[in-house]
């Protein structure tokens, strides 16, 4: 996230608009007892050599490292078969499905790729040292298994409405999925619990949470507090909530069109300057692999050497890539396929892109640059770090922020319509309703410090998991024996590749 995730986590400030800070004081003071309350028992966390442990954070680590030997490390073994699928090899366009497995993909990244990416990492390096890279890239790799049964699940028990647009997610296979188990009454609690919870995240943590943040960004690079645009959070909010009520009134398709498009460039640009930075700092290379796995395994430093370093890095990953939270399974049901298993095969690569490989780019350049004790931490530090071989650089940085946010805001409207249409109803009015409160939202985000409101929607996201998980749990036979009867069709040859059926 985010991504998304506690804005204390990312150690980002929420600077209010001057002509809103009664009404902000208002809103903080009349949420922050109840906020406080949820943001503690969700991120309730345990003291381990001398850092704080968020017990989630195990919860969605511990989930992704059992999925992935029950699974039999299957994000290794379907990694390749991954990449064909995402380039249309065995692509059927007669099949059920509004998206191509590219533009799932592409939706599900934008929800993802974000500021967590950017800034959350910087926090994660600047209180677990470098070490942190290694258990974030481990943790990355472990999420790939937990994205797989969930959106092999998301497309396996998806529903298809008249008009051809399809609805899916968590809370249709908590609800049908576990039914079939004989568990209905817990499936629709949990599949209840989850839509509250995501509604909740979506207008908080992928909307106000992006809006103000990508505001703040602008203000900074265009001169901080002497800044001509301070005051005008408002301003901003409105063109941005034009700018994404444009796109979301067309739905999924709309919303994927213009995500496989952004997606794919903002990785590009990022990760492209990133390696510009590496090579040019490459005599450091040996120094900086050094720091890493020197900080992994080592007993002391800062934060609790090996284990704070470990802990950072399961944390940055859990909270950048969403494994096991079962937002992206939304996207993923949407895709164009009748094989359940091949959406779950595609969402492998997700927590591979967005953790270890845009993730692990941001730590290696802040590493490689030598910034990382400088005392700077969060989007600061990112910046300092691109700014240090390249002056104009911290302004390309601040285009990716604003990239990021925009597309993280247009994935979780989609999220959180389909959250909000599974409460509600499908009806067209309610659907036009809720983005229309979307939009609304993205001008207060920009316009406000919403501290308390924030911390609570962050919670709601993270909440979704504790729903998520235990369905996953009850339904891994069920992805098991989808995952053997596709590979079984593939080996005989039932399903090949489009062009050898031509």
């Amino acid at each position: 996230m985010k991504k998304m995730l506690c804005a204390a986590a990312l150690g980002l400030p929420f600077t209010p608009a001057p002509a809103f800070a009664g009404i902000d004081d208002t809103i903080n003071n009349a949420i922050a007892p109840f906020s406080n309350a949820v943001a503690s028992a969700i991120f309730y966390s345990v003291p381990i050599a001398g850092t704080q442990f968020p017990l989630i954070v195990g919860w969605l680590v511990g989930a992704a490292a059992i999925f992935t030997v029950y699974f039999g490390f299957i994000q290794f073994r379907a990694f390749g078969h991954a990449i064909s699928l995402v380039k249309g090899d065995y692509s059927h366009p007669e099949d059920a499905g509004e998206v191509s497995h590219f533009q799932a993909l592409a939706t599900a990244l934008s929800g993802t790729v974000g500021l967590g990416n950017i800034a959350g990492v910087a926090v994660a390096l600047s209180i677990g040292g470098a070490g942190a890279t290694l258990w974030m890239i481990l943790a990355g790799l472990l999420g790939m298994a937990s994205k797989f049964i969930e959106c092999t699940l998301g497309v396996k028990y998806r529903k298809e409405l008249p008009d051809g647009t399809i609805s899916g997610g968590p809370m249709y296979y908590l609800s049908i999925g576990l039914a079939e188990k004989g568990k209905a009454r817990l499936g629709q609690f949990l599949a209840l619990f989850f839509s509250i919870c995501c509604v909740g995240g979506a207008l908080g943590g992928g909307n106000m949470f992006q809006a103000n943040q990508a505001f703040q960004q602008v203000v900074n690079v265009t001169g901080g507090d002497a800044s001509p645009l301070t005051g005008f959070g408002w301003l901003f909010g409105l063109v941005m909530a034009m700018l994404v009520g444009f796109v979301i009134i067309g739905g999924i398709k709309s919303i994927a069109r213009v995500t496989e498009k952004i997606v794919p460039f903002m990785a590009i640009l990022y990760v492209g300057i990133a390696f510009f930075i590496i090579a040019q700092n490459f005599s450091n290379i040996g120094w900086a692999f050094g720091q890493i796995i020197g900080g992994a395994f080592s007993p002391e430093g800062i934060a609790g050497g090996a284990v704070g370093a470990l802990i950072q890095g399961f944390k940055r990953a859990a909270f950048s890539n969403e494994a096991g939270v079962g937002s992206a399974a939304i996207a993923h049901s949407a895709v164009i396929t009748n094989e359940p298993t091949t959406e779950g095969v595609v969402s492998l690569l997700e927590p591979f892109i967005d953790t270890v490989v845009i993730c692990t780019m941001t730590a290696l350049v802040i590493i490689f640059t030598g910034v990382l004790d400088n005392g700077l931490t969060g989007v600061e530090l990112t910046s300092a770090a691109f700014g240090a071989q390249v002056s104009f650089f911290p302004y390309i940085l601040a285009l990716a922020v604003l990239l990021f946010a925009f597309s993280t805001m247009l994935s979780w409207s989609y999220y959180g319509l389909k959250a909000w249409s599974y409460m509600f109803g499908e009806g067209q009015v309610a659907a036009n309703l809720f983005k229309l409160i979307f939009c609304i939202f993205v001008v207060i985000g920009a316009s406000m410090n919403l501290g308390p409101v924030i911390d609570f929607s962050d919670a709601m996201i993270f909440a979704m998991a504790l729903a998520n998980i235990v369905g996953l749990y009850i339904l891994m036979p069920v992805v098991k024996q989808e995952v053997e009867r596709y590979f079984a069709k593939l080996k005989s040859g039932e399903i090949r590749k489009v062009a050898a059926t031509a």
